[in-house]
C-alpha cells in the first residue's frame, strides 16, 4: 500500500471513531466511557456524568450535597465537616481528610468498595479513636473492625445508637407489643368515602368512554377532595392528555414528590433521564414487571386510588427478591392480613410501605401532617435508621438492634427469632452505672 493510502486508511479510521465516541458521548452510549462499575446507589444515573462530575474537575462536593446534605442534616451528622474544618482537630486530617466526601465514597472502584458505598481501609476509625478503650473499658477487647458492625457506629447517621438513646431505652420491656402507626391527616384516608357524581365542570371535555373509571373514581378520595378529571388531565387550561405525567400529582403531592425523586424509584426522571423500569434494578424483579415504566400511577391508581394495593400488592408486582418474596410468610404479613379483614384496628397491619415507605410528621402552611416518605433511602442503608421511625412502634429498641443486625432473619422478612445479641445497650448502661465509666456531665436528652 502506498503512504498516501495508508494515511487515507488512517484518516477515515480516526474520523470513525472519534465521530463513534462523540455520538456516544452525547447520548445513551456514554457508558463506554465508564472506568468501572457503580455503586448500588448511584448507578441508575451512570450515564449522566454531569449530575457529579464537571469537565477536567472531577467531582463536586456541590454534586454531592446537592443530594444528600438534607438526609445529613437530619441525620445530625456524626462527622459534619466542621468536625474537619475545627483547628483543634487538625492533627487528624493528615489521618484522614474527610472535609470532602470523595475522601471515602469513591465510585467505580468496585474491587476497594466495602457494604456502605466507602473505599477506604476497614481501620480508619482506629485512625482517630485508637485510644477509646482508655476511656471506655467496656471497648478494651474490641477490634478496630467491629466499629461499624451492625448495631454500634455508623459514620453519618447515629440517632438510634447515641448512648443516650440506648440508655433510654435500656430500661426492660417487652419485645413486642400491639401497637398502630399514626394515622395520616391528609385529605387521603383508608376509610372509603361516600361516592360522588362527577359535576361539569369537573368532567370538562373528558371523552368517557370507559365508565369503569369514572365509576372506581366515585368512590375515591380523589371525588372526596373534590379532584376531578379536568385537574389532572386537562390542568391549568392545557390541552387534554389521556396519560399525565408525574407533574399532575406533583401539583397536590409536592413532598411526596419530592421524596420519589431523591429515592430509587424516582432519581432518574430527577437527574433528566428517562424513568427507571425494573429491568434496570440489581435486585431480582418480576419477570412481568421488567418492561413497566416507574411513576407515580405504577404503584397508585389516580382513578380508584387505592392506597392498600400501593402498600403492598404494587411493591410485590415487581420486587421478587427472598425478602420481599417471604412476607406472605411474615408475622407482618398476618397483622396486615387482621387489619384488611377488620380484625385489627387501622395502622395496626405491617405493609411493605410501614417500614420502607414510612410515615413522617411535616409541618405545613395549613398546619401538622402526617405524610407518606417516598424516598426507601431515608431509612434504608444503615437499617438501623429505620429503628426510630418504624421499630419502636411496636418493638422494643434491644429487639429492633438484633433484628436488623441478622442477615438471615431479614432474608426470611422477621420469620422467627434474632440469631444472636448485640451488646450496645448492655455496654451503654453499664457505662453509666458504673462509677469507673459514669459520665461526668448528665447524659443528653435522647435525639
Amino acid at each position: 500500500m502506498t503512504p498516501r493510502y495508508l494515511t487515507a486508511i488512517w484518516f477515515a479510521t480516526t474520523l470513525g471513531i472519534g465521530g463513534y465516541l462523540a455520538f456516544a458521548l452525547s447520548g445513551g452510549g456514554r457508558a463506554i466511557y465508564l472506568p468501572g462499575p457503580t455503586t448500588d446507589g448511584h448507578y441508575q444515573i451512570e450515564i449522566e456524568c454531569a449530575a457529579c462530575h464537571t469537565p477536567f474537575g472531577g467531582v463536586r462536593q456541590g454534586a454531592c450535597l446537592d443530594c444528600h446534605e438534607a438526609e445529613l442534616e437530619a441525620a445530625q451528622d456524626s462527622h459534619p465537616r466542621t468536625l474537619f474544618t475545627d483547628p483543634r482537630n487538625a492533627d487528624q486530617l493528615a489521618k484522614l481528610d474527610a472535609r470532602r466526601c470523595v475522601a471515602c465514597h469513591v465510585e467505580h472502584r468496585p474491587e476497594i468498595t466495602g457494604r456502605m458505598g466507602v473505599t477506604i481501609p476497614a481501620d480508619h476509625c482506629h485512625h482517630c479513636h485508637a485510644d477509646i478503650a482508655e476511656e471506655r473499658p467496656t471497648h478494651l477487647d474490641l477490634t478496630f473492625d467491629t466499629c461499624a458492625a451492625a448495631g454500634c457506629h455508623n459514620y453519618h447517621d447515629n440517632r438510634a445508637l447515641y448512648e443516650d438513646f440506648l440508655v433510654h431505652h435500656g430500661a426492660p420491656a417487652p419485645a413486642t407489643f400491639a401497637s398502630a402507626l399514626p394515622e395520616r391527616n391528609g385529605w387521603i384516608s383508608w376509610e372509603r368515602p361516600e361516592r360522588a357524581a362527577l359535576t361539569a365542570e369537573q368532567l370538562g371535555e373528558a371523552p368517557i368512554s370507559a365508565p369503569a373509571l369514572a365509576e372506581a373514581w366515585a368512590g375515591s378520595a380523589h371525588a372526596s377532595g373534590m379532584v376531578g378529571c379536568v385537574d389532572c388531565h386537562a390542568a391549568e387550561s392545557q390541552p387534554w392528555r389521556d396519560r399525565p405525567g408525574n407533574e399532575a400529582c406533583e401539583a397536590c403531592h409536592e413532598l411526596e414528590a419530592a421524596g420519589f425523586a431523591a429515592g430509587r424509584h424516582g432519581m432518574r426522571p430527577a437527574a433528566g433521564l428517562e424513568p427507571m423500569s425494573p429491568a434496570d434494578a440489581r435486585l431480582p424483579m418480576q419477570a412481568d414487571a421488567l418492561s413497566r415504566t416507574l411513576d407515580c400511577n405504577s404503584c397508585h391508581d389516580a382513578h380508584a386510588v387505592d392506597v392498600r394495593r400501593a402498600a403492598v400488592e404494587a411493591c410485590l408486582a415487581c420486587h421478587a427478591d427472598e425478602h420481599s418474596t417471604a412476607y406472605a410468610d411474615s408475622p407482618h404479613f398476618r397483622l396486615w392480613q387482621a387489619e384488611l379483614s377488620g380484625a385489627g384496628r387501622p395502622g395496626s397491619g405491617v405493609s411493605c410501605a410501614s417500614c420502607h415507605l414510612p410515615r413522617e410528621a411535616h409541618g405545613t402552611s395549613s398546619g401538622k401532617r402526617i405524610l407518606v416518605q417516598h424516598n426507601q433511602n431515608a431509612n434504608l442503608r444503615p437499617n438501623e435508621k429505620m429503628i426510630r421511625e418504624v421499630c419502636l412502634t411496636c418493638h422494643s429498641l434491644a429487639l429492633s438492634i438484633d433484628a436488623l443486625a441478622d442477615p438471615e432473619l431479614i432474608r426470611r422478612n422477621f420469620s422467627g427469632s434474632p440469631a444472636r445479641h448485640v451488646p450496645s445497650i448492655g455496654m451503654a448502661l453499664s457505662r453509666h452505672a458504673s462509677p469507673s465509666e459514669r459520665k461526668t456531665t448528665e447524659p443528653k436528652e435522647p435525639r
